[in-house]
């Protein structure tokens, strides 16, 4: 049945007079204010006159090498000044940007060229050699080019950026959002507030649609971006960044909000507007930060990626806190409809799936005309509108409160996950008969994602060799924090996979020891444990207890580096604490750093040896 929109209000926004390309709002503050701080990379900086000119030049250096309007290219760059210039630079040549993680591995990244009918890839000459890529590339120049005369480039209505979410078919879909949709999105914005004087923080990965709120809502407003240029920020690297150079607005995923929360991080201190989004907000999270920093703006957004970042948004208050948080209310020329199976609108109160219309929407997923006609949806009154698959409910006064999925799609840790993807990947090893993907904790901190594989007949796969081979085809965010292996996957009657069992399994599966006494613990590793313990909620006792295995993850991780620098005194990168999962392994990097802090202490230090 076609569905019948339920009409809801929309405040509008302040909005430019006519639509607008991206690179036209930073040429407009450029015009008014072209000494204006812009961007702050480190030492590095930009004014608007000077991004401006930068962007123009190699938008007239990439033109020069046959970028033409409408091509599709690839950005492979570490978040940076030039990340932004390159973007401007490719919209100013009339392309299509297609982020690239560097992080990412080279067949998901190889696949997604594919998809979005990438014709070139540019960026970092160090990351392009790395990278292997098979296509055409472009090294970037080190250094801002000169000269650049106004060019064409990119018509409001044109796509800005295909970024690619998890696909259910074991294959991620390329998401295709227009400058106009994100132009909307970030002037004047009403659900938050952003104005010249402020800084913005740009930490997020480039593939994920926060990155488009962080750089561009301060550029549409003539505010300044503050990147943080390390490559997987610590909580104390967010906080040295937002102390340093003053930042006052940020935009954190969920998760990594309630970590912050949980600790009472001093980033708050120095903020004034905080926007959370990505998964379900922890009222009890939200409430010791409003308690704890009376005057910062907190805002609950919610939106998927077809929706350009966000789609509505609710400034939360402490009577909020007594009940799930709410997603709020449309935003920025976005509206909401709720309907039920049948494509009716739900009375108030009951409820319905989300389904999101207005100007903001995504033209679709590149190269799958099928999964766009599957997913928009043109109404014959409210017009286009996309399937969310997301059930809500509408109070009285017209906010939305969220209750979760009405599909296997899940959140963790802010990423989209579709289980089919990872599954998918599982599938394809040799020694993998069957494989199902749950989540344990979902909705909490300290949700993880548990794969449950069925072996192959022959050699039975060993779980830690099963998720190192996933790293070498799926993205971080995408590889499970925990594998076992069952004899059979659980059916519903209808036989399909239980996955409500599979989660049960996954809370209650926590690795059993093997029966073998515990060796004693050096006092560094006692005080190692210690730190695990609280932050797995669970206490840790051996020397040889591996991190993931305990049901460990890169935001918990994050948590422990910070109580070992607070406590022990020692930074420990993620890349050094990944590297070394166990207790005793971390232990000896602890006492390695202790070591190196103190080298005057050093029995082989000359000063301290006998000289005879």
């Amino acid at each position: 049945m076609t569905p019948t929109a339920q009409p809801m209000a929309t405040a509008p926004a302040v909005l430019p007079t006519h639509a607008t390309a991206l690179p036209e709002l930073v040429a407009r503050h450029a015009a008014r204010t072209p000494n204006a701080l812009a961007v702050v990379d480190g030492d590095t900086t930009f004014t608007y006159g000077q991004l401006d000119r930068a962007g123009r030049a190699l938008a007239a250096h990439l033109r020069e090498h046959g970028v033409a309007t409408g091509d599709r290219v690839a950005l492979l760059t570490a978040r940076s000044a030039r990340t932004v210039v390159a973007q401007l630079a490719l919209w100013g040549a009339g392309a299509v940007c297609v982020p690239l993680d560097p992080a990412q591995p080279r067949p998901r990244t190889e696949a997604m060229i594919e998809d979005a009918g990438v014709t070139l890839t540019v960026g970092d000459p160090k990351l392009l050699d790395a990278s292997g890529l098979t296509g055409p590339v472009l090294a970037l120049p080190e250094a801002p080019l000169g000269g650049g005369a106004p060019a064409a480039g990119a018509a409001p209505d044109s796509p800005a950026f295909i970024m690619f979410t998890s696909g259910s078919t074991g294959r991620p879909k390329g998401v295709t959002v227009s400058h106009r949709a994100i132009a909307e999105l970030v002037t004047a914005p009403r659900y938050v507030t952003v104005n010249a004087r402020d800084r913005v923080l740009f930490h997020s990965p480039m593939t994920f649609d926060g990155s488009t709120f962080e750089v561009w809502a301060a550029l549409a407003n003539g505010a300044a971006v503050v990147v943080c240029t390390v490559p997987r920020p610590s909580l104390e690297d967010l906080a040295r960044h937002v102390e340093r150079h003053g930042v006052t607005v940020a935009f954190f995923t969920t998760a990594l909000f309630h970590q912050l929360a949980a600790r009472r991080s001093r980033v708050f201190a120095q903020l004034r507007s905080v926007v959370v989004g990505g998964e379900a907000m922890a009222a009890s999270h939200a409430r010791d930060v409003l308690t704890a920093f009376p005057w910062l703006e907190l805002v609950n957004g919610y939106g998927p990626t077809e929706t350009t970042t966000f789609a509505t948004a609710h400034t939360v208050t402490e009577r909020d806190c007594d009940a799930p948080v709410p997603i709020g209310r449309p935003i920025a020329g976005a509206t909401v409809h709720v309907l039920d199976a049948d494509g009716d609108p739900v009375p108030e109160g009951d409820r319905g799936e989300l389904w999101v219309g207005g100007t903001r929407l995504a033209d679709g997923y590149a190269g799958r005309p099928d999964l766009t006609a599957e997913r928009f949806v043109d109404h014959p009154t409210a017009g286009r509108l996309y399937r969310t698959g997301d059930i809500v409910s509408v109070r009285h006064d017209g906010v939305l409160d969220f209750h979760g999925r009405n599909d296997d799609q899940v959140k963790v840790r802010g990423f989209r996950i579709e289980p089919a993807e990872v599954e998918h990947a599982l599938r394809r090893r040799p020694d993998v008969d069957d494989a199902a993907v749950a989540v344990d904790g979902a909705g909490t901190p300290e949700a993880r994602l548990v794969a449950f594989v069925v072996a192959a007949p022959g050699p039975v796969p060993v779980p830690s060799a099963l998720r190192e081979q996933l790293t070498t085809v799926l993205p971080a965010h995408l590889v499970p924090d925990a594998l076992a292996l069952v004899e059979r996957l659980p059916l519903t009657p209808s036989g399909k996979v239980d996955r409500r069992a599979l989660a049960d399994r996954a809370q209650a599966g926590s690795p059993a020891a093997d029966g073998a006494p515990a060796p004693a613990m050096g006092p560094l590793e006692q005080a190692v444990a210690e730190v695990w313990s609280r932050s797995l909620g669970s206490e840790v006792t051996r020397g040889d207890a591996d991190f993931l295995a305990l049901g460990g993850h890169s935001l918990l991780a994050l948590a422990v580096t910070d109580d070992l620098r607070e406590e022990l005194g020692v930074e420990l990168s993620l890349a050094d604490f990944f590297a070394a999962p166990t207790v005793a392994a971390q232990a000896a990097l602890v006492e390695r750093a202790l070591l190196a802090a103190h080298s005057d202490l050093h029995p082989e230090n000359p000063e301290h040896r006998d000289a005879h």
